[in-house]
């Protein structure tokens, strides 16, 4: 009905994580029964975005499998003989109440401040009623007989519950009268014909279990930080919007368990093979998960600078980070040096750590590493009169570290060069560097622009803004 939001891919994560630590299968069912409320395009968006987040499905409508259809909406016909089965045996029957009618009853029961209940009108028609309605031709659900006495069921986190929903409830409809299952009856039928031994779910449809009484784990909702409900109409958490942010699917992983339970104690950075080896059903609580998003890009952060450390991974932020300049700045590009691998690679290693997202690197205040600053003369002797004298230095210096340049030696030496001046502070040396450099009065300490830009483009900066 809707795109995948924080709640299903948590909810998606915790079976996952079931499912591999047991050597199981973690199987993806679309469950489209209800038309009216079908999204274009959601089912396949779902199992893009568990794709995307690593956590893809080992049997789904898209990989297929043993057990398919893996679609509610192509599998009508068990449905129809399961219920039809139901109705023989006297455990369900057919209702022919209007909608109206039903409408009607539920108003009349939020008059008196009363639970909407169906009646069970229709549950006491005759063989003889039934077959004369029939014979007119009228439209028909099946509801499903609820009866007294349920047995009580061990649920994998909330342990032993019993819930009398006969006392409460009306008969549920479990096929409705477009030949569609209601959730009811199909989760039931294909737990059953798919041979399902565990399903974690969330802890609304505990009380509906009674009526299901399978094996079911009901995982505690996740919450805002202030406890309230995440709301699908924030829009801000489904989970396309986090992978088009430039989050990684790592850092969503490891937020969403993190706030939650199933692990013997809370740990930032954690990748899945770890969050899998180390989750335990038995420690998941009964507590609302409360989900803090405004430190996820802490989390992003510590796995960004992970990739960045690997190898493998380094090369494809490589790849995004050349594409990104490409699309922010364009036609302001110095030229195609700044795409080249070994440029894009030393700006990564280098502000590793200090950034949460990818995409941080394209701001305006990295725009120096993408494009030349215009700084005049005369800008930068309102700073010093020794702008001649400190240019000439720092090429000379460039001319002698051409080979390699470290943060750590560069510091030093600019301290060196600084006394070399006649009047020009240390300060004042490091903001007309920082201005002839990037044209901005922020950001990276300047010996860590001078060796992220290298030795070649710093010089060409300098000469610029003497010459201009």
């Amino acid at each position: 009905t809707g795109f995948l939001h924080l709640g299903g891919l948590r909810t998606a994560l915790y079976n996952y994580m079931f499912a591999k630590k047991h050597q199981g299968t973690f199987i993806l069912r679309v469950e489209d029964t209800d038309q009216n409320r079908v999204v274009p395009g959601a089912a396949e968006g779902i199992e893009d975005m568990l794709d995307w987040a690593g956590i893809p499905p080992d049997e789904s409508p898209r990989r297929g499998g043993s057990f398919g259809p893996y679609q509610q909406s192509h599998r009508l016909d068990l449905y129809r003989r399961a219920s039809d089965a139901l109705l023989e045996s006297g455990a369900a029957y057919r209702c022919f109440c209007t909608p109206q009618r039903l409408e009607l009853l539920k108003k009349e029961a939020l008059r008196n401040q009363q639970t909407p209940r169906y009646d069970n009108r229709c549950r006491h028609l005759t063989p003889v009623e039934v077959s004369e309605k029939l014979s007119r031709g009228l439209d028909w659900a099946v509801r499903f007989r609820l009866e007294r006495g349920v047995e009580p069921f061990r649920d994998l986190v909330y342990g032993w519950n019993k819930h009398e929903v006969a006392d409460v409830e009306g008969d549920p409809v479990i096929l409705k009268g477009d030949g569609f299952p209601t959730y009811h009856l199909a989760n039931v039928v294909d737990d059953h014909y798919m041979g399902i031994s565990h399903v974690l779910r969330g802890t609304e449809w505990l009380t509906s279990t009674s009526k299901h009484l399978l094996l079911f784990g009901h995982l505690p909702l996740l919450l805002n930080k202030d406890g309230g409900k995440l709301s699908k109409r924030q829009g801000d958490i489904f989970v396309e919007c986090f992978a088009r942010d430039g989050y990684l699917p790592e850092a969503l992983l490891d937020i969403i368990t993190n706030c939650g339970s199933g692990f013997a104690e809370k740990q930032m950075g954690r990748t899945l093979e770890e969050l899998i080896s180390q989750f335990e059903i038995g420690r998941i609580t009964t507590h609302s998960a409360l989900l803090d998003l405004e430190q996820l890009p802490e989390f992003n952060r510590i796995h960004l600078t992970r990739h960045i450390e690997n190898e493998g991974l380094r090369q494809k932020l490589i790849r995004e980070l050349q594409l990104l300049v490409e699309r922010v700045y364009g036609d302001q590009q110095v030229d195609q040096e700044v795409l080249e691998k070994e440029y894009v690679e030393r700006v990564l290693l280098l502000r590793k750590g200090h950034i949460s997202l990818l995409k941080n690197l394209v701001s305006s205040d990295y725009s120096y590493l993408w494009v030349r600053p215009s700084v005049s003369r005369e800008q930068l002797q309102t700073i010093s009169a020794e702008v001649d004298e400190i240019g000439k230095l720092v090429l000379g210096l460039m001319a002698r570290q051409a080979a390699v340049l470290t943060v750590e030696e560069l510091n030093k030496d600019l301290r060196s060069l600084q006394k070399q001046t006649k009047d020009t502070k240390y300060s004042s040396m490091m903001k007309l560097l920082r201005l002839a450099l990037s044209g901005q009065q922020h950001g990276p300490s300047v010996a860590e622009m001078m060796v992220t830009l290298g030795p070649k483009e710093v010089c060409g900066r300098i000469h610029k803004a003497l010459s201009s």
